[in-house]
């Protein structure tokens, strides 16, 4: 599947496994549950790593192995919900993560601007037929009264 990121249309190299799947090579994205079960085994791991958060997840368990991650996904499970956000900003701002932070799952488009404000950088759709309006919507608006995190 395609995605974009830093605001050119690229492959997604990614595999998503789920909590009680087997690890697979490649590049791999695993939750935060199994990060914090698994994180020795998955270290060892030989492609690059990816971790699922959740609006109720806390970015500050993974503060001090980001070095590790290669991808952080935020993953949102309702457009209401602007926890992630949050994260994202922490992430950068505080935390000065440099890797991707990728905005997956039921995201609005309408909010791709204000993402990539906050640090999100790549943009996963549910449709591929989404990717045209997810890079118009990156430019939005021209004229920005607040500053961004990036």
């Amino acid at each position: 599947m395609q995605i974009i990121k830093d605001n050119a249309i690229i492959e997604d190299t990614y595999t998503t496994l789920a909590d009680d799947a087997n690890l697979t090579s490649g590049d791999i994205s695993i939750s935060l549950a199994r990060w914090k079960r698994d994180r020795e085994l998955l270290l060892a791991h030989p492609g690059k790593l990816g971790v699922r958060i959740l609006a109720a997840d806390t970015t500050a368990d993974l503060a001090s192995d980001l070095k590790h991650i290669h991808l952080i996904e935020l993953d949102f499970a309702d457009f209401a919900d602007g926890r992630l956000f949050s994260h994202a900003w922490l992430l950068r701002g505080r935390y000065h993560y440099q890797g991707e932070i990728r905005a997956t799952g039921h995201y609005l488009m309408d909010q791709v601007f204000y993402l990539s404000r906050v640090g999100v950088n790549a943009f996963k759709p549910a449709k591929a037929e989404q990717l045209p309006t997810i890079l118009a919507n990156l430019h939005d608006f021209s004229v920005k009264y607040q500053p961004s995190i990036v």
